[in-house]
């Protein structure tokens, strides 16, 4: 996949052919990254399984298999200058699109599969734990977005339109005018962008405890082991709550960068209530930490083998250390 990018990048220097508004290798170059992202981390979750590694290693399989077929039948339609999403026009547009209406099947099949050996794998950090378990339900979330865009809609249903079955827009027409560098509509809904933001909770959430573990080597308010999974847990609501504010604005048929009053509001409210938890965990933090003599161990002084920087800490679960129990 990493050569892919490669090529995408290339295609994007030296041919100047356009599709839909965009250079026509724009959408194989944002979706290897996004492989790549993707698989990497999977490979990552996969090194943290003690038990079921083999049940790990199948669906990080049928998911790398599932990507490279889609990537396959993305870079072929490019080469023919042809669409590959919602393309219906000839039959053989219209079974490339099919097949990969299949892979994206398997692809979420495989994830879950991976999330549900996740979930029950123990994990020495707790933070590091509810991360991978609320990214993978966010992500599995976010690419079950992607099913919303194969729906057709009504001027397909009644004929008017042809050749195309489903759309990523919503009140605009796929192509018109977008933002720079995603791509997305600027003039209407685009659910790409929740399905873009829910898929890639499974890097930001496990970032978000890798930057905890580290911040709790300087800061005393990220010692408290147990600040740091109530700090991912908020995070993640937060998270889910962006993706389903992204659904939501898009099927109204409004663009990310023209929200209207509600969409702000529901915005605010939403990072208010973000602030106050987060607020409310750090400051029942510190009360933790002064409880006792040692600080962030409570009453018991120094931290034990599940804080950062013990032996079973996510600083070396994250770094690729052996989790334990």
């Amino acid at each position: 996949m990493g050569v892919m990018t490669l090529i995408s990048g290339v295609g994007l220097l030296v041919d100047d052919r356009m599709l839909l508004g965009s250079p026509i290798w724009h959408k194989p170059f944002k979706f290897s990254v996004s492989f790549v992202l993707y698989g990497l981390t999977l490979a990552w979750m996969h090194s943290l399984l003690t038990r079921r590694q083999r049940v790990g290693w199948w669906a990080g399989t049928v998911v790398a298999a599932g990507s490279a077929v889609e990537m396959a039948i993305i870079v072929g339609q490019v080469v023919r200058g042809k669409r590959s999403h919602f393309n219906t026009e000839t039959p053989t547009d219209a079974a490339l699109f099919s097949l990969m209406g299949t892979t994206v099947v398997v692809l979420w099949l495989g994830t879950l599969l991976m999330a549900v050996v996740l979930w029950r794998q123990p994990l020495a950090d707790r933070a590091t734990q509810w991360a991978i378990r609320l990214g993978s339900v966010i992500g599995l979330a976010g690419l079950a977005v992607g099913f919303l865009m194969t729906q057709p809609t009504a001027d397909q249903a009644s004929g008017r339109i042809t050749g195309t079955v489903g759309a990523h827009g919503v009140g605009t027409a796929d192509g018109g005018p977008h933002l720079p560098v995603t791509g997305w509509e600027s003039t209407g809904g685009d659910l790409r962008i929740a399905h873009f933001v829910g898929m890639h909770a499974l890097q930001v959430l496990p970032l978000l405890a890798l930057g905890l573990a580290y911040a709790a080597r300087r800061y005393g308010w990220a010692a408290d082991a147990g600040v740091r999974p109530r700090l991912v847990l908020v995070a993640g609501l937060g998270y889910a709550g962006l993706v389903g504010l992204t659904v939501w604005q898009a099927l109204r048929g409004q663009a990310l960068s023209s929200p209207d009053g509600l969409t702000l509001g529901a915005a605010g409210a939403l990072a208010a209530a973000v602030a106050v938890a987060v607020a409310a965990v750090l400051r029942i933090g510190a009360a933790r930490g002064r409880s006792g003599p040692g600080g962030s161990g409570g009453s018991g002084g120094s931290p034990g083998p599940g804080a950062a920087g013990g032996p079973g800490g996510a600083a070396g679960v994250l770094v690729g250390a052996e989790p334990r129990g």
